[in-house]
């Protein structure tokens, strides 16, 4: 029976963090949080660079996992269709640049992976999972439109279908 209401209680608070991570996300027509850190190759980039444009901004936990090959991997593949549509795309996570270069490298990314090591950036954009001595961004993607405003969220975006959203997402506005 205890443990019963354990998994209940549990249960409850996982989802209230869930709601709380969600509720706390930047909203649709806010200025996105400015930024300023390294990529793979040591570039600094910050989001001034990018006005004008349209940029999908994606966080994922760690280099070379699973879903974040995935995603990442979905990303590559569409670049050419984002490129296309006028969009730059960027991944963050809280690994450093060394990290960012050999995950680059290996799957051939070709586009900017920003190392946020401090974690500061995903703390603006209320995409860290903090667990202590443990820290991760949590797998949220923002589209921000050439007035750096937050078009769209991607909330515990698909790690497989994550680029292809962005995709249509665009094509359909642009209808």
């Amino acid at each position: 029976m205890w443990l019963i209401i354990v998994a209940f209680a549990v249960a409850i608070l996982v989802l209230f963090w869930h709601y709380l991570a969600r509720a706390s996300l930047p909203k649709l027509g806010q200025t996105a949080p400015d930024f300023r850190l390294p990529d793979q190759h040591g570039k600094i980039h910050s989001l001034k660079d990018f006005s004008g444009k349209w940029l999908a901004l994606y966080f994922y936990p760690k280099d070379d996992t699973p879903g974040c090959t995935k995603q990442a991997c979905g990303f590559r593949d569409d670049l050419q269709k984002l490129t296309e549509l006028g969009v730059s795309v960027i991944g963050v996570s809280v690994d450093n640049t060394r990290s960012h270069a050999d995950f680059a490298q290996k799957y051939h990314l070709q586009f900017p992976l920003l190392a946020d090591s401090k974690a500061e950036m995903a703390t603006r954009y209320h995409s860290l999972i903090n667990l202590g001595i443990i820290k991760f961004a949590r797998r949220n993607t923002f589209l921000i439109n050439p007035q750096g405003k937050i078009a769209k969220v991607y909330f515990s975006a698909s790690a497989t279908h994550n680029s292809a959203e962005v995709v249509a997402d665009l094509k359909n506005a642009r209808r």
